[in-house]
Order: structure tokens, then C-alpha cells, then sequence
């Protein structure tokens, strides 16, 4: 059985290198993009078993990202996560259809956790 293929979405390089890394480490297929919009015209959504997307980015926020993506018709989990500690943001993410929200910096046993369960759905 081949290993799921994780999208990270975050325009901050050294983060998207830290989480490339530690995907690969975990033994997940990992393809990296700066924005969504990259993303997006790189036809990865439809070969995506999960995606990693920050949710305050210049151009698309991650937010609107997941909203796009169910408007197409693509219902790959989204992990979103976020420096930001407003509460309607986080509120936002939650009522997109996030599977988690996590906040910078984060753990990494909780993003295995939120990975772990948006494979299992």
C-alpha cells in the first residue's frame, strides 16, 4: 500500500521546510507549495490524502483555500494552522470544515494526532 500524499500550504519557507521534513520523516509523501494559489495551479488537490495549509497567507488564506476546494468538488481533509489568536479566527477555520485548527508553534504529537484522524475519515 503506498503512502498518503500530504500538501503543505504555508508561505513562511522555514516552516514549509521544517514541516517537509518532518512528513518525510514520518514516512508521508510530501509536496511543498508557497501559496494556495500555487497550489491550485498545480492540480495537487485531486492527489492529495491531506492538506497542511496556514491560514493567513498573502493572496488566499487558507480559509478561502477550503472553500474552494468544496466548491470544485474535492473533499480532501484540511489541517489549518495559524500564528493568529483571535477567536473568531480560529472560529472561522473551525466552521470551514477544518478537521483541526493548530496554533503556532505547534507540537509536533498533536500534528501527527490531526493527521492520524484526517486519514482515518
Amino acid at each position: 500500500m503506498s503512502q498518503p500524499v500530504i500538501h503543505v500550504v504555508e508561505d513562511d519557507a522555514p516552516l514549509r521546510v521544517a514541516l517537509i521534513g518532518l512528513l518525510d520523516a514520518l514516512g508521508y509523501r510530501v509536496k511543498a507549495y508557497e501559496s494556495a494559489e500555487a497550489f491550485l495551479s498545480h492540480g495537487a488537490p485531486q492527489a492529495s490524502d491531506c492538506i497542511i495549509t496556514d491560514i493567513q497567507m498573502s493572496g488566499l488564506s487558507g480559509i478561502e483555500l477550503k472553500r474552494r476546494l468544496e466548491l470544485s468538488g474535492v473533499s480532501t481533509p484540511v489541517i489549518m494552522v495559524t500564528a493568529r489568536t483571535e477567536a473568531a479566527l480560529h472560529e472561522r477555520a473551525w466552521a470551514s470544515g477544518a478537521v483541526c485548527v493548530l496554533h503556532k508553534p505547534f507540537q509536533e504529537a498533536d500534528l501527527v494526532r490531526c493527521i492520524e484522524t484526517a486519514l482515518s475519515g
